[in-house]
């Protein structure tokens, strides 16, 4: 229905029933005699000018003087990988949906704010996330805001277009550095934009009119002022876009610079964490104990069931690392972080603390952690009491060991499956504990893609302990050379440690828990020989891991530019951002793949660029 030129749709509408449509079918002719305010429908247009006609919607209630605008907020510029592990579809935009007073607009009380994507209701927990930002930038807004403020600004901006004003004198000035090229790429602005669409791209409209750095560039190649069509840095993504297009534009274009970082900052007090890597991939809660405690009515932290039922083999792995961490004799050192769990019987105080650790409480706590083959078995509302009776501090940390993950893991199938991405296992590796590992958040998966154009790269494997592996998945691969971090020496100098021979990795990867004497490829290749002819006891398919005397590699992707040093077969890379996990394998009992195994082998490559498809290694 077309009411004063604007339409309604209901098509993204959360919940409506067909009464409610009835009503407003009925009420139609009503709420055209509603006032609407002005500025709205400015606002309105600025957003389809800017955007497209399609990125605003507009509902009317009928006699009610309310009023909800739908922005949707295109996200295809995510990765793959990334959109995945962040559980969102980057097909389909997210929707802002802004209530206001329909007569009063910024006058009126301030908008409430709902986040959703159509077709992606359950579990959109990136939605509960930018919900909250763009309240609380809602918040700071409206203490300033008005309809005469925001007509202020916008007289602003026509002076600044006109033949006489700033525009006219930007050219000059800018002419003396670079003359402005004719092409259709950069065209003259011209006055005739204020009494129709904006003749301009939508690139350059960005450019002028938002003062930070815009991530949402669909021709990063046109530049008006030089900035990079990167991610944002620092604090840049918090700055204020400019009020001259309208307040609608303003928060479409905050949602777009926050979008791309919301894994750099805390969901809950959105302050940027601090790890020594950099951010990782996954949006997570910060260590403070204020923001430990809100965590917990965020409802980010019911996933857990929801993990349980869907990834249980990763979660499977999440035990199990962490244990071998709780029991190592380094666990004062790699133990990192330390779980930030609130009492359930005093939810004032935290029951498991950084601040003051209890490694024995910690270890009865786990102990208590019924196994994950378990949990698949039965009720999990069920299982969660039995865990309760046995230890009411099991369950929160479970909860914790799955949310503090900040890595994206999929259990690896035998083969590929329809419907799913195209990884299945690499079969040279002879084990069924396969695991797809991506770490890296986008910002630093984009510089590895800038810098594998420059270098290319290739496939190397890396060796740490199990014990160690709780912090790497928290914390990233980091440069642990001449650190309290290190156990293996450094060598070769400072860097991150790899090497194309599996026999290698694999003698690194038993380095720990007082270990300290790498096996000869001799021996692995005894011990290799020596498994694979005892008779299995189990399923070599086992779902979970049956053991805690547990092996594991990981099978990087790394960089091939001179800061690769090459030592026969042991590589150092000191540059952390040439590193990006890509595979992860696990053994047990001893067990140990082929020692024989050399990335370079054209074969070992082909068959390892067969597996990982095009979702990792082009995009």
């Amino acid at each position: 229905m077309d009411i004063k030129g604007q339409y309604w749709t209901d098509d993204d509408s959360d919940g409506d029933n067909e009464s409610e449509e009835f009503l407003y079918g009925v009420q139609g002719t009503c709420a055209a005699d509603l006032y609407r305010h002005p500025q709205l429908d400015a606002d309105i247009e600025s957003v389809k000018e800017i955007y497209s006609e399609n990125s605003a919607s507009v509902r009317e209630y009928g006699t009610i003087d309310d009023v909800d605008i739908d922005l949707h907020v295109n996200i295809s510029f995510l990765d793959e990988e990334v959109s995945t592990a962040w559980k969102v579809l980057r097909t389909e935009p997210i929707v802002l949906r802004l209530r206001f007073s329909l007569s009063q607009y910024l006058d009126g009380p301030e908008p409430s704010i709902e986040v959703f994507q159509p077709s992606n209701k359950e579990g959109f927990g990136l939605g509960l996330q930018l919900k909250k930002i763009l309240g609380m930038f809602t918040s700071q807004q409206w203490k300033h805001l008005s309809n005469d403020f925001l007509k202020t600004q916008q007289e602003k901006r026509h002076s600044w277009f006109k033949s006489s004003g700033t525009i006219k004198k930007f050219r000059a000035g800018l002419s003396i550095f670079s003359p402005i090229p004719k092409s259709p790429s950069f065209p003259i602005i011209q006055d005739s934009m204020l009494k129709g669409k904006l003749g301009v791209p939508e690139l350059r409209v960005n450019r002028l009119m938002n003062r930070s750095i815009s991530c949402t560039m669909k021709n990063p190649k046109v530049e008006v002022f030089g900035y990079p069509p990167s991610t944002q840095v620092g604090g840049h993504c918090k700055n204020i876009p400019t009020l001259e297009y309208g307040f609608l534009v303003q928060i479409m274009k905050y949602a777009e610079q926050r979008i791309p970082t919301l894994n750099e900052y805390c969901v809950v007090c959105d302050e940027q964490h601090v790890f020594q890597n950099g951010s990782m991939l996954k949006p997570a809660v910060c260590t403070r104990e204020l923001c430990v405690f809100s965590f917990y009515t965020l409802g980010v932290m019911s996933g857990a069931a929801e993990e349980v039922a869907t990834g249980a083999e990763v979660v499977d792995l999440l035990v199990a690392m962490c244990r071998a961490a709780l029991e190592s004799p380094r666990k004062s050192i790699i133990f990192e972080p330390y779980p930030s769990v609130v009492d359930p019987s005093d939810p004032k105080t935290l029951a498991f603390n950084p601040k003051k650790k209890n490694y024995e409480r910690l270890q009865k706590a786990l102990d208590s952690v019924m196994s994950i083959r378990e949990m698949t078995q039965g009720s999990y509302l069920e299982i969660k009491k039995q865990m309760d009776k046995l230890d009411p501090l099991a369950h929160p940390l479970l909860q914790w060991i799955i949310s503090s993950n900040r890595s994206h893991i999929v259990k690896l199938p035998l083969s590929r499956v329809r419907g799913r991405p195209p990884f299945r296992q690499l079969k040279f590796m002879h084990t069924s504990h396969q695991f797809l590992l991506l770490s890296s958040p986008p910002a630093k998966e984009a510089r590895f893609r800038t810098a594998k154009k420059l270098y290319g790269s290739t496939f190397a494997f890396h060796g740490s302990h199990i014990e160690n592996w709780h912090s790497i998945l928290r914390n990233g691969l980091v440069n642990a050379s001449y650190t309290k971090l290190q156990l293996h020496g450094a060598a070769y100098g400072k860097g991150i440690y790899l090497s194309p021979i599996s026999s290698i990795s694999f003698g690194y990867s038993g380095m720990g828990k007082g270990q300290h004497r790498m096996p000869s490829k001799d021996e692995l290749v005894q011990r290799y020989n020596r498994m694979n002819t005892i008779p299995q006891t189990r399923s070599i398919q086992s779902r979970f891991l049956q053991s805690r005397n547990l092996n594991c590699i990981a099978l990087c992707e790394v960089i091939t530019s001179k800061d690769l040093q090459k030592h026969g077969n042991i590589w150092v890379c000191p540059v952390s951002d040439h590193v990006c996990t890509r595979f992860f394998f696990v053994y047990e009992d001893g067990q140990v793949g082929d020692a024989n195994i050399n990335t370079q082998d054209p074969k070992i490559q082909k068959e390892i660029m067969r597996v990982i498809g095009t979702q990792v290694y082009t995009n």
